[in-house]
């Protein structure tokens, strides 16, 4: 008998990101050190407020309709 199969281990949202963006996002960018997560915000209202404050904003971009296909060119 077989024993369990291996579950693939999901990576982390900065690991995800170093592999999408090719950026690491937890390097310092002044000094070259790791950065420490300490604490995840999850209170809408809480976020606006900081963005707000910081004089960012704190509401997405309106979503714009995708533009049409570009004409096909004639193969002659």
């Amino acid at each position: 008998m077989r024993g369990r199969p291996v579950l693939a281990r999901r990576l982390d949202w900065a690991a995800l990101l170093a592999r999408v963006f090719a950026i690491d996002v937890l390097r310092c960018s002044e000094c070259g050190g790791r950065r420490r997560v300490l604490a995840f915000l999850t209170d809408p209202s809480v976020v606006a407020k900081i963005l707000v404050h910081l004089g960012l904003p704190s509401r997405p971009p309106p979503v714009v309709p995708a533009r049409a296909s570009p004409p096909e060119e004639a193969a002659w």
